[in-house]
């Protein structure tokens, strides 16, 4: 169900005189589009693959400087940490677009408590989560089928990086409340400060104290506090109604923005978890080729994740700039706002996907030496990385649909399209097939063509008819001549 169809011509007023003054570097709502997109959509990204590199810094570090095994038991626990953070995650989604939509409606008092609201939704989610892998790790792992020969170590990885969960999610929601003003360059600033840290840490730790997996966990749980510290001090700070005051924490009344956020937030969120779950049962295949072909798809999947990033950032900017203009009733510019995020999207991570490829030899000896690992990453480069284009038709088209208040289609779309037909390629292809590692790896490629046609469809219908009713609402409410 769409989000205010109303033209509320005091909301408009007040989206072009205060929104402009408080929505950081980017004014959403008047002037040029694509200069504004790409200044919000490029520190995002920058600032997402910096959070992936935490990981990223771990692979690298323990592949280098300590075993194989160490390897695959840090690169492999990606399936299993995504599975639940996806969901939260997914919740600060609706945070950007609760308090977008409130920007361009003038409802101060609103965002003043979806403020709030968000913040403490973060440290409820944080400590489940941290509660929740402590006790579940060993269980999740097997679930998996990791390798006997690297449980342990991974095991160890997986309950220390849970222990930072509730500063990650403290940066993701706050960075989401950033992003839906239009600030997307000061999370980057954030994770530039505390990445650094993390390698720094992750060097010493392993180099020197020879800590192995412990050590790379400890680092990042060190960083990921740094970065949701920073977060919290630029809310603290922030102009009215932005800042974050921790006294009025539980003071605020905040039911209605809670179930807003979590009406559009959740279907994000499950539709992070049934992927997280697909690729878990992708992980155990892979698991089932050995341990080289763990620690080769780990490393190939941090240039997966680098290329699907950038396709994230410019999903966030069809998700706020569309929130903000839907909200203001500028349904033209929605239109505008999807063509040039898709055709962006498309077009920056096609040239990184093949740059990706060209220069894969000394990209990936940056994370191993082990020819029988490289020869695993290599058959991941050329059926998987390099299509990561693909995920803009779905992922940018789905966001564009959120901004509209839209979140259970995509979601649905997305999880029949990609996670089902994984999961029935997994256990027909390849395991009642015993198909290759390659042919394991064409699952995502096949996957993405499907889910961005039905969703790109999707869109163009559900637009068609949410715009008919808004341009029809706005006529009803017209002064007559």
């Amino acid at each position: 169900m769409s989000l205010h169809l109303r033209q509320d011509r005091k909301g408009a007023h007040f989206a072009g005189r205060w929104g402009a003054r408080f929505a950081g570097q980017v004014d959403m709502l008047h002037g040029s589009l694509l200069d504004k997109i790409l200044l919000f959509a490029l520190p995002l990204a920058a600032s997402t693959i910096l959070q992936q590199l935490f990981n990223s810094a771990d692979v690298a570090v323990v592949g280098r400087f300590d075993s194989r095994q160490a390897l695959a038991a840090v690169g492999s626990n990606g399936p299993a940490i995504n599975l639940l953070v996806n969901l939260f995650v997914g919740v600060s989604l609706g945070t950007n677009v609760v308090i977008a939509h409130y920007i361009g409606q003038n409802e101060r008092q609103k965002i003043r408590d979806a403020v709030h609201t968000s913040i403490s939704l973060a440290l409820i989610s944080g400590f489940f989560l941290l509660a929740w892998g402590l006790v579940m790790a060993r269980p999740l792992l097997r679930l998996m089928d990791t390798p006997e020969d690297v449980m342990e170590l991974s095991v160890l990885y997986l309950r220390i990086y849970f222990l930072g969960m509730p500063f990650i999610m403290l940066f993701n929601f706050g960075s989401a409340i950033l992003r839906s003003r239009g600030d997307s360059q000061r999370p980057l600033w954030c994770l530039a400060v505390s990445g650094v840290i993390n390698v720094i840490l992750n060097l010493i730790l392993v180099i020197v104290f020879r800590l192995s997996v412990a050590g790379v966990g400890i680092a990042t749980v060190i960083a990921n506090a740094v970065s949701a510290s920073m977060v919290i001090r630029f809310l603290m700070t922030a102009d009215d109604p932005f800042r974050f005051y921790p006294r009025q924490l539980l003071k605020s009344e905040n039911r209605e923005h809670a179930l807003r956020m979590l009406r559009i937030g959740i279907p994000t969120g499950m539709q992070g978890v049934v992927f997280s779950i697909s690729n878990i049962c992708i992980q155990a295949a892979i698991n089932g080729f050995g341990s080289a072909a763990s620690a080769g798809s780990a490393t190939a999947l941090n240039f997966e994740f680098i290329a699907y990033y950038i396709i994230n950032a410019f999903t966030q900017a069809a998700v706020t700039f569309t929130s903000q203009n839907y909200g203001a009733g500028n349904v033209e510019r929605c239109r505008r706002v999807f063509r040039l995020s898709l055709w962006s999207g498309l077009l920056i991570t096609g040239t990184v996907c093949a740059a990706f490829l060209f220069w894969q030899h000394p990209l990936l000896s940056l994370y191993t030496l082990d020819p029988g690992v490289i020869a695993f990453a290599e058959v991941r480069m050329f059926h998987a990385v390099a299509f990561v284009w693909l995920c803009s038709t779905y992922e940018v088209s789905g966001g564009a649909l959120r901004g509209m208040g839209y979140s259970m289609l995509p979601t649905t779309l997305t999880l029949l399209g990609c996670c089902a037909f994984r999961l029935v390629w997994v256990y027909g292809v390849i395991w009642g097939m015993n198909g290759s590692f390659a042919l394991l790896m064409d699952t995502y490629p096949i996957t993405w063509t499907i889910t961005g046609t039905a969703t790109l469809i999707a869109y163009f219908r559900i637009r068609r008819r949410a715009f008919a009713l808004f341009d029809k609402e706005k006529e009803a409410v017209s002064p007559q001549p």
